[in-house]
């Protein structure tokens, strides 16, 4: 990839130093995360990818709430998710090339060890605080990853592209049947009831969803233990878009994208290309929704589907964006490099924060709040993670969970 880098008097030293854009990049993908998850912590489920749902008063949606769904579904919700997931599988790519080339003991085996640590922890933080834990999801996908270590980067993009349609193609054979009923005005279907159980506003199922927001913490503990063989399926779905995110990551990081070699112009360009693709599909999406009142069977598909190609080219975007723009040194990417090296455990320190605001046993503001407030509420563990960040790193270096699940990797491998 000599015609993407930078000239030789520009280029990094060696690649066991740290490259501080992309620890930047990471900060960059642990905060947008934040825009998203609050919403699974302050509204009833069906409100994540429906404004039409949950509002201001009984249910309401406001015209803000709506923009601000607009905005997020545009510009955020999963563009984030996919930078998180293609840095682990960048992160993964590294750590297996350094251990072979370390070759102290079996690269394959602590990466395995790594993926079991991981999982374990995402259980737990699922089952105290967060039903949309992605680590459990991190852990699964990440297994495939050291059958993917010797490909090319070409070859990863098309690893890429066949779990996205591997996604969008699942998703439409799910989905699809409740699309078509709304347009053949048959609501009383039963892909048309499921789709307004889990994305429409479905008295009993929104009730229900407000209960269990509200429930007490051995009332969380006990449901989530018993419900384990029941999320199985929901991490299983997704898997493939995550995979595709994490190959896409990897070949990134072959290409050298992600190690900061590649020129200025190119960066730009790539960040204007998928931009230019991603942004108008992506309006056209929010406009279809928006426009035929938002439906039940159209919001999950949109939300769910058919934004996913567009989701990761925007990613892509965001990323090559990114690491031009930390090329020039400054506070703010400093800031953000410090919560970058603590991803896992500010990612893990975010749904402390969010619990206890929203759950019972904190301020109890769940199913209390509008879309627009929450957004706003978004901004306390933001704001926690760039100042702790900077402090725990300059005097502690790594994370205590990062120091965790770094101490039992090496127990079990």
């Amino acid at each position: 990839m000599e015609t993407f880098a930078q000239p030789k008097s520009q280029q990094r030293p060696p690649p066991n130093q740290r490259i501080i854009e992309f620890d930047a990049l990471r900060g960059v993908a642990v905060i947008g995360v934040v825009w998203m998850s609050v919403y699974a912590f302050a509204l009833p489920a069906q409100g994540y990818h429906n404004p039409s749902v949950w509002g201001p008063g009984l249910g309401e949606a406001s015209r803000l709430d709506r923009i601000i769904w607009a905005v997020n579904f545009v510009f955020i919700e999963d563009k984030f998710r996919t930078l998180f997931a293609m840095l682990f599988g960048a992160g993964c790519l590294i750590l297996l090339e350094r251990d072979g080339e370390r070759k102290k003991g079996h690269p394959v085996r602590a990466h395995y060890a790594r993926m079991a640590v991981l999982f374990a922890i995402g259980a737990v933080h699922s089952i105290l605080f967060a039903s949309n834990d992605v680590l459990r999801v991190f852990a699964l996908a990440g297994c495939a990853l050291p059958l993917l270590t010797v490909l090319s980067a070409r070859s990863l993009f098309a690893i890429c592209v066949g779990f996205i349609a591997v996604h969008v193609g699942g998703g439409v054979v799910a989905l699809g049947a409740s699309v078509l009923d709304y347009y053949q005005g048959r609501p009383g279907s039963d892909a048309s009831l499921l789709a307004e159980r889990l994305f429409g506003s479905n008295p009993a199922s929104v009730q229900y969803m407000l209960d269990q927001g509200r429930e007490g913490w051995e009332e969380r503990i006990a449901r989530s233990l018993t419900g384990l063989r029941s999320q199985l399926s929901v991490i299983g779905s997704a898997i493939p878009i995550n995979l595709a995110a994490m190959a896409l990551g990897m070949g990134l990081w072959k290409s050298e994208l992600l190690q900061g070699k590649w020129r200025l112009f190119l960066l730009q360009r790539c960040a204007a290309i998928c931009a230019l693709a991603a942004v108008p599909a992506l309006l056209g999406l929010a406009w279809w929704v928006s426009d035929n009142g938002f439906p039940a069977s159209i919001a999950g598909m949109v939300g769910l589907v058919l934004s996913a190609p567009f989701d990761t080219a925007l990613g892509l975007a965001y990323a090559a964006l990114a690491m031009a723009f930390f090329r020039k040194e400054g506070a703010l990417r400093e800031r953000l490099a410090a919560v970058g090296r603590l991803s896992l455990t500010n990612y893990l320190l975010t749904s402390v924060i969010l619990a206890a605001i929203f759950a019972s046993w904190g301020m109890g503001l769940f199913g209390e709040v509008s879309r627009a407030q929450g957004f706003a509420i978004s901004f306390v563990p933001i704001a926690a993670m760039l100042i702790w960040s900077t402090l725990w790193a300059r005097f502690a270096g790594q994370g205590p969970f990062e120091r965790l699940w770094r101490s039992m990797t090496k127990l079990l491998s």
